[in-house]
């Protein structure tokens, strides 16, 4: 009987790296994802028709604005991220600016 120890976090980390590597290496990433895609997108799709009463061309528009505002907010959200970061570095609280 061996005895197993448990993996460190980076381990664990490599591990699943590999096991994405070889999955994505052997299958269509689109069909690996699919569902979760299309799930996604209901989300936006409910979200700008909870009644479902409008057309689904109008649907789908407003849902596709609903994304790009979700994927807009994530920049902004990021952008605003890293400034606060360069900011913290410099123990300043404006923008990044030229360094000297």
């Amino acid at each position: 009987m061996t005895s197993r120890r448990a993996l460190s976090p980076a381990e664990r980390t490599l591990r699943a790296r590999l096991a994405a590597h070889t999955m994505h290496a052997r299958n269509d990433p689109k069909a690996i994802t699919g569902k979760a895609r299309a799930g996604f997108l209901a989300k936006f799709e409910r979200e700008a028709d909870p009644d479902g009463v409008l057309s689904p061309e109008e649907r789908r528009r407003r849902a596709e604005h609903l994304r790009s505002a979700h994927f807009a907010r994530l920049a902004y959200a990021s952008a605003k991220a890293r400034r606060n970061s360069r900011a913290g570095d410099r123990g300043g609280d404006g923008p990044a600016g030229r360094q000297r």
